[in-house]
């Protein structure tokens, strides 16, 4: 448990990034151009940060658990906790994936009906659908990857869903002190979201691969149908 404790607190500025993304992707949403939203425009929003809120509480609560934790027990109860923290991340990310994609859907409808505004805002619009997709996916692969950075050090025998090139210097070297933080899910993220397929990162689970083929499928239809109709309207 010591090297969770030191992986933990070589990470923790990941937890701050990672509500960072969160805060942007709310940021985003107000700043939807076109009426995109799923219900009133301020609903998603809250709706995230009425998860944010209690979900940040709760992981700076279990990170002075894990500095007091000395037993068995202790660390049981801690992995509990962790374990409730991992879903309720999931949740959050789910809910910001569900309403990009309507928005995304609602944007092809709109470009279809031919009443999606002017080219310079259908720019913005697929932009910021396309910059959330990229954080949305970061934050799914962030949490799923190897039970979540709350978990895997917790729990023995966790494989990785991603093997990332220092996982194979590791394996050469015998040492196996390297873990991806939040950065490497974002690289990973824009690298799928821009080449449509894996760079240096490959996937080695069924979950990840179907999450690759998700982003890479969203981030298809904003770039090719959405943002080049848009340029046809700006010619």
């Amino acid at each position: 448990m010591r090297r969770y404790h030191r992986v933990l607190r070589a990470h923790a500025y990941d937890f701050w990034l990672a509500r960072g993304a969160v805060a942007v992707i709310v940021a985003l949403q107000f700043l939807q151009i076109n009426d995109l939203q799923i219900g009133p425009r301020w609903l998603a929003p809250i709706v995230e940060i009425a998860l944010l809120v209690p979900l940040s509480i709760a992981t700076a609560w279990t990170h002075h658990r894990v500095r007091h934790a000395k037993t068995d027990d202790h660390w049981r109860l801690v992995y509990r906790q962790r374990r409730a923290i991992r879903w309720l991340a999931l949740l959050l990310t789910a809910v910001v994936s569900f309403v990009n994609f309507g928005q995304l859907i609602f944007l092809v409808r709109a470009l279809l009906g031919g009443h999606a505004g002017s080219g310079p805002t259908l720019l913005l619009d697929a932009m910021n659908i396309w910059v959330t997709n990229l954080i949305a996916f970061a934050l799914w692969f962030w949490n799923i990857d190897r039970g979540g950075p709350t978990t895997h050090d917790l729990a023995a025998g966790r494989k990785p869903d991603f093997l990332f090139p220092q996982m194979l210097k590791d394996i050469s070297s015998g040492n196996g002190e390297w873990s991806p933080g939040f950065i490497d899910y974002i690289y990973l993220s824009f690298t799928n979201a821009t080449a449509f397929s894996p760079a240096d990162t490959m996937p080695l689970t069924q979950r990840a691969k179907l999450l690759m083929m998700l982003e890479a499928s969203v981030s298809l239809l904003t770039i090719a149908l959405v943002a080049a109709r848009a340029v046809n309207i700006l010619a």
